[in-house]
């Protein structure tokens, strides 16, 4: 596995990856406003190419990415293939992140299927299950 920080010709593939995973574990539980919601997040290229962002890669397979605001303090993406799952792909990502940026807080609005993962890095929740423009989310901090 090989992590690198994502170039803007990478960003393509990376929201293909991110769509591919969002529909199978995300979207079933949201509402279609939710689904829309991320779609233009995602369709968004000149707001996605404003965050930073890593990859994982497998030869020349992109198996994961996190993508953070500028600086590291709060998590905009962070999806792993299906079959790359429980691997250790989202966690080296975030062990990437925690050495690329000095924030003492780092925040996500973790979906409902990635709470516990986020728990299983030291994450706490800041508040109750949310929904804002049909995304669910629990607000979550991490204090180094």
């Amino acid at each position: 596995m090989e992590i690198r920080k994502l170039q803007a010709q990478e960003w393509d593939q990376t929201a293909a990856l991110v769509w591919q995973v969002f529909q199978e574990f995300e979207a079933p539980v949201y509402p279609p406003e939710g689904v829309e919601s991320f779609a233009a997040f995602l369709r968004d290229r000149q707001g996605l190419l404003t965050l930073d962002g890593w990859a994982s890669w497998d030869g020349p397979t992109l198996t994961g990415v996190l993508a953070a605001r500028p600086g590291g303090g709060h998590i905009c993406l962070l999806f792993v293939r299906a079959d790359r799952h429980r691997q250790g792909v989202g966690r080296a990502l975030w062990h990437t992140l925690l050495t690329e940026t000095a924030q003492p807080v780092v925040t996500v609005h973790a979906s409902p299927y990635a709470v516990g993962f986020y728990h299983r890095l030291g994450f706490r929740d800041k508040g109750e299950e949310q929904m804002q423009d049909g995304i669910r989310f629990t607000p979550m901090e991490y204090r180094r």
